[in-house]
């Protein structure tokens, strides 16, 4: 009976926040796995105890990312872990998205302005400005060029706080076609969701904002999963990776391209999709037993 850690953060006082957690655990059990929930940051878990550390829902992970990243490379050294810690490492900071743009991945056009660089910001389109370290749309807020020294305020707390800051032109498709989370599990395209705009006018970056507002399934169309295919062929040292999520908007052209593309600990949303639930599972136990799910491989969906 293969021994399966899921992976989350301690929420206490609060209850957790991820809806998939116990969902996942029956499953798995039922399925005749030995499922744990457990802490990232729990010293008192014996991590080679089990066959596998799935990362669900550590999602406090961008507040503390040096110790995250020391968690990660223990715990990929005394179990498999998944996804593996070189993809986690790569994946925490978002200027990833330059290496897939490198690659011909289509993305949205971003700069990066680190700690102690001018503030170069738009002065004629909306945009937005976040950290390359998040979670949430934390620290995110978008701005018209009005704007703008609420923009300079808010970049000056973040280079405070030692964050690299990236600005993007507002998208103007997610107010109407929204943002498409294309989720693939063990190397096929699992399902496909989509949710309205996070970030409103006027609200500021350290509020608390609904992470995805108005989900609801979605069916990918074959351009979108084109584009998430190329994203995911683009991912340095691919095999092994178990799990992933691809957020697509639409450009100018109208054609989709990547938001982000998340690897560590994005929600799989089975409460909105619970027919993907034997899938993930079975995805799950092949990944505890050492049958690494195979990469998923451009122009092929494989749905």
């Amino acid at each position: 009976m293969p021994r399966i850690a899921l992976v989350t953060y301690d929420p206490r006082p609060e209850p957790s926040h991820d809806r998939d957690l116990p969902v996942l655990r029956e499953a798995l059990a039922a399925a005749g796995a030995g499922a744990d929930i457990v802490y990232w940051d729990d010293d008192a878990v014996d991590w080679a105890s089990y066959d596998l550390a799935l990362i669900r829902s550590t999602w406090d992970y961008s507040w503390r990312t040096t110790e995250f990243l020391a968690w990660v490379e223990r715990c990929g050294r005394a179990t498999r872990l998944a996804n593996p810690a070189a993809v986690v490492r790569w994946n925490l900071d978002k200027r990833y998205l330059g290496d897939l743009a490198a690659a011909g991945v289509p993305t949205v056009p971003t700069r990066y302005l680190p700690p102690g660089t001018a503030a170069e910001l738009p002065d004629d389109h909306e945009y937005v400005v976040k950290p390359t370290s998040g979670a949430g749309a934390r620290y995110a807020a978008r701005y018209t060029p009005d704007r703008r020294e609420q923009a300079l305020r808010h970049l000056a707390r973040m280079h405070e706080e030692g964050f690299t800051a990236m600005v993007q032109p507002y998208v103007r498709s997610i107010d109407a076609r929204g943002e498409r989370a294309l989720q693939f599990f063990g190397g096929r395209l699992l399902h496909a969701s989509r949710k309205q705009a996070v970030l409103t006018p006027g609200t500021d970056f350290d509020a608390r904002k609904v992470a995805h507002p108005g989900l609801e399934p979605w069916t990918a169309s074959p351009a979108e999963l084109a584009v998430a295919e190329r994203a995911l062929a683009a991912v340095p040292d691919p095999a092994g990776l178990l799990y992933a999520r691809v957020d697509l908007v639409d450009g100018d052209d109208g054609e989709p391209r990547v938001m982000e593309l998340e690897l560590v600990e994005p929600n799989l949303f089975l409460f909105l999709h619970p027919g993907s639930t034997g899938r993930v599972v079975e995805a799950v136990l092949a990944a505890a037993e050492g049958r690494e799910a195979s990469p998923v491989e451009a122009g092929n969906p494989r749905t």
